[in-house]
């Protein structure tokens, strides 16, 4: 089993950047292929990101591609997402997660998941 706690969110300008962080519990992190979601104000949950379990590849929804970047450091337990160039849509509550198999974008692929952060871009 893996617990996952994000940190990192807050309030930044539209062009801003910022780094979210997940930490993850457990020796079998390094199994799993991490994503990371955002929930709007009544909004479905969407998928950011994903990474594979060695780092080696990764995965974007069209709408973050080339600003925002996922990585992970196995020997930390972490999984972090380097987003730049914010807009006002960006705006939601950001979770990471384990998925069971690599490249999932469906939510319903994910296993474990953190409480999530909220990040607001205002403009």
């Amino acid at each position: 089993q893996v617990q996952l706690v994000e940190s990192g969110g807050g309030l930044v300008q539209a062009g801003g950047s910022l780094r979210l962080s997940c930490a993850a519990s457990g020796r079998t992190f390094s199994w799993y292929p991490m994503g990371w979601f955002r929930q709007a104000p009544g909004k479905g949950r969407e998928f950011v990101a994903a990474i594979n379990s060695n780092g080696g590849s990764t995965h974007y929804a069209d709408s973050v591609r080339d600003r925002f970047t996922i990585s992970r450091d196995n020997a930390k337990n972490t999984v972090s997402l380097q987003m730049n160039s914010l807009k006002s849509e960006d705006t939601a509550v950001y979770y990471c997660a384990a998925a069971r198999s690599w490249l999932q974008t469906d939510d319903r692929r994910y296993d474990y998941w953190g409480q999530g952060t909220q990040v607001t871009v205002s403009s």
